[in-house]
């Protein structure tokens, strides 16, 4: 007897646990959320480290990041609004989709290759795109 209900204990932790555990979608944006907030506060440094290590390395440090998003990419460093879309399974990994309304009004599609790197997700490149006006 003692021996099922152990076996009974086993089965329920197996299947209980993991849907307490944290969906890889909820971690990967909370990761472009965090990110969008520290450039909402200008704060460079902590926008900088949801980078992967690659695309740190290839701006070299959080200054630089950050003009590159400033100059490239307003509707990112100072939208209007976004919301999140779904989130993509590719060949190159999960890309997470979100959508941006800039200043003016005009909505952006982004797609954040995700990285995951020592068990934490990694912002990897953001490929933008424009959406056709409403009635357009």
């Amino acid at each position: 007897m003692i021996k099922v209900l152990r076996a009974i204990c086993i089965a329920i932790l197996l299947f209980v646990a993991p849907a307490h555990a944290e969906e890889p979608a909820d971690s990967i944006q909370s990761v472009i959320e965090d990110q969008l907030s520290a450039f909402q506060q200008n704060d460079a440094a902590t926008a900088f480290q949801f980078a992967s290590p690659s695309i740190q390395s290839k701006f070299g440090n959080a200054e630089t990041f950050a003009r590159m998003v400033q100059q490239g990419y307003p509707m990112v460093w100072r939208p209007r609004s976004h919301r999140m879309g779904e989130l993509l399974q590719t060949e190159v990994g999960p890309v997470q989709v979100v959508v941006f309304e800039d200043t003016s009004g005009r909505l952006y599609e982004a797609g954040y290759l995700m990285q995951e790197v020592d068990g934490v997700w990694r912002i990897n490149g953001v490929k933008l795109r424009a959406l056709p006006a409403l009635g357009a």
